[in-house]
């Protein structure tokens, strides 16, 4: 599988797409800004929300209310980090695809993701539930240590080399 994936990070660096984010020397680093800006958006509003769960942050506002306003500055950054994420791949694949910091960003990704989907399902969509117990304090709790977790890893597969 190694060698599967070596292959296509071969082939991905030598696309015209890959040289062409190489070559220009501002590509990665407008890119890497980008990329930190959307995640800056989504780890702040997530923290936001997060916080009044677990109790630490006591707004005026009903988890759900601050749900509803702050949801968007979670969904709609993620395709731009898809997007921006990607195209940092496509410059150097095998620093990242072949990375164990990558896998685990990735797979912290997809459990935040899930989270944060029966996060938006209990509190938002049917808001009567208890927004103030032990199992708001879990999804708090662990919603913050997934995103910290992906943000670190994120850090990490800089240092970290296949």
């Amino acid at each position: 599988m190694l060698y599967g994936l070596d292959g296509f990070c071969h082939w991905l660096q030598g696309t015209s797409l890959s040289l062409m984010i190489s070559s220009h020397f501002w590509v990665i680093p407008v890119l890497q800004m980008i990329h930190i800006l959307a995640i800056s958006s989504v780890v702040s509003s997530v923290f936001v929300l997060d916080l009044r769960l677990i109790g630490v942050w006591r707004g005026e506002e009903a988890p759900a209310v601050l749900a509803r306003r702050l949801l968007p500055f979670i969904w709609w950054p993620l395709p731009v980090l898809l997007v921006s994420g990607a195209l940092l791949i496509t410059a150097e694949p095998a620093r990242s695809l072949e990375n164990p910091s990558f896998a685990i960003k990735m797979s912290l990704l997809a459990a935040a993701i899930v989270l944060t989907l029966c996060f938006q399902r209990i509190f938002v969509v049917k808001p009567a539930a208890n927004s103030s117990g032990m199992a708001a304090r879990g999804i708090g709790i662990a919603s913050i240590a997934l995103w910290t977790g992906i943000v670190l890893a994120g850090r990490w597969i800089a240092y970290t080399q296949p």
